[in-house]
């Protein structure tokens, strides 16, 4: 019996020790969360109704960058952008989405472009207006900015 109190002694003893660990500070948690974070990519792709209910990210987001090209091409391809600038066949555009789900559109053109840029720009803002709704990109169910960039290829007529 004694060697069974003795023993029961030590075991409680021990055991104290992993009752006694240092609890890692609230700021130091925080900072090991926020380095595991890729903050270069997010969870889940800006979307449009169009694509919605596509479950496979891939796939959801090919179809949204799908989606944003075909409606650009289809605005740009119409009157004054193709018939001024006749030789021009392909522009790259680059698109903020904000948390807010406003768009911004800025076309980025060659350091050695002939063109007016101001005069192209101007175009092509006014036929990008009422552009259809698109909601935000998510990094940890937050709304967060994204940008990309997507060749628009203009349907030229010659």
């Amino acid at each position: 019996m004694k060697k069974f109190v003795l023993f029961t002694c030590c075991l409680l003893l021990y055991s104290c020790q992993y009752f006694s660990r240092e609890v890692p500070s609230k700021d130091a948690l925080v900072k090991q969360q926020l380095d595991a974070i890729n903050w270069k990519e997010v969870d889940e792709f800006p979307s449009t109704s169009a694509c919605d209910s596509l479950t496979d990210k891939s796939v959801h987001n090919q179809c949204f960058l799908n989606f944003m090209t075909a409606e650009i091409q289809r605005r740009l391809s119409v009157d004054t952008l193709t018939v001024k600038y006749a030789q021009l066949d392909t522009i790259a555009v680059k698109v903020t989405v904000f948390r807010d789900a406003r768009l911004k559109f800025e076309p980025q053109f060659p350091e050695n472009t002939a063109y007016d840029k101001a005069m192209m720009d101007s175009i092509i803002q006014s036929k990008l207006t009422d552009f259809p709704i698109v909601s935000p990109a998510l990094k940890r169910g937050i709304p967060v900015n994204v940008e990309f960039t997507l060749p628009v290829i203009l349907n030229v007529m010659h």
